[in-house]
Parts: structure tokens; C-alpha cells; sequence
């Protein structure tokens, strides 16, 4: 018998003085058994990150169509496609067909995930950011996750102060570009 999902809950209060965004949000994440914790908390961060009406986790690594986090607007049409870990050169050349924007969070090390796509068809390639972390980061982060957790997340200055369960962290948020 196949194992399912693990649901994970995150009660987060969210501060991104660059964009101005301030919110409390509560969100369930289905983490699927071949998913690593660093992956889920990527997933997490990238929707925080990207936080604006309509944005929605997909189903996750099942959803082979549609991205880690997605943004649609009114009318149901797709605005962002963001991906998260080291996505196939494919992945992101659909997703700028899609949307109007897309953007890659990983959780590795950026110098081996951005020459992945070099060379291959990518639409709008200069386009797509590739954002990291400092290296460690999600090593320590992760370590306090558990099935239901509390966050405080603040962006300022491009730099993230995490607060996870109690445990403090922080980092820069990295920026290359995919083309």
C-alpha cells in the first residue's frame, strides 16, 4: 500500500516591507513522501515571497501540469508560475507560455540549478528569476518543522528573518537570472 501525504499546517504571520505586504495566513501543505522538509519549506517560503490575491499551492509533486505555487487572477486565468527546487528547462519554458510571470525558489545551490537550462528553449528565459538562499539555511530551518507550526516570516531589504516554532533564522534571498 502506497504511503499519502502528510499534512502539514502553517500559521504564519507574514511582514514583506519591500512589497509593502502584511498578512496572517494560515495554510495547509499535503507534503508528499518523496518531498524533503527543505523542499515543503521552499514551497512555503516561495508562497510567501509571492503572496498577492490568488495565489494558490498546486497539488504538489503529483500536479506534472501546473507549478509548485501558482497565481490566478478573477478570471481564473494563470498570472505566475512559480516553481521551486531545480525544475527541467521544459517546466519553465511552458510556465512563460502560460503566465505573464514566472519565477524559480530553490532550496540547492543556485551554480548547479541555473546551468541545468543553459542552451535549452526557454521562453522569455532572461526573464525568470532563479532566487536562493545562503548555504545552510534550510539545514537549520528545517529542523523545527512539525505537523503544525507557527511562522513569522519578514522581508526587508531583500534579507528574510524567519521565525519557525520558536527557532530564529535568516538569510538573503539571492537573485541570478534563469537565461
Amino acid at each position: 500500500m502506497a504511503i499519502g501525504a502528510t499534512m502539514h499546517t502553517f500559521d504564519i504571520q507574514l511582514a514583506d516591507v519591500d512589497r509593502g505586504v502584511y498578512e496572517d495566513l494560515s495554510v495547509r501543505v499535503a507534503r508528499h513522501p518523496s518531498e524533503t522538509d527543505a523542499f515543503m519549506l521552499t514551497r512555503v517560503l516561495a508562497y510567501c515571497l509571492e503572496y498577492e490575491e490568488g495565489i494558490a499551492f498546486s497539488e504538489g509533486i503529483s500536479a506534472t501540469d501546473e507549478p509548485a505555487v501558482l497565481v490566478r487572477d478573477l478570471t481564473g486565468a494563470l498570472v505566475a508560475w512559480i516553481e521551486v527546487g531545480a525544475p527541467d528547462a521544459a517546466r519553465l519554458h511552458t510556465g512563460s507560455l502560460q503566465a505573464s510571470r514566472v519565477a524559480v525558489y530553490t532550496q540547492r545551490d543556485p551554480a548547479k540549478v541555473a546551468p541545468l537550462w543553459a542552451g535549452k528553449r526557454i521562453h522569455r528565459a532572461d526573464e525568470i528569476p532563479l532566487y536562493s538562499f545562503d548555504p545552510g539555511f534550510f539545514d537549520a530551518a528545517t529542523a523545527p518543522i512539525e505537523r503544525r507550526n507557527t511562522m513569522t516570516v519578514s522581508i526587508t531589504e531583500r534579507r528574510l528573518y524567519l521565525d519557525l516554532n520558536g527557532s530564529s533564522f535568516e538569510s538573503d534571498i539571492h537573485e541570478v537570472s534563469a537565461g
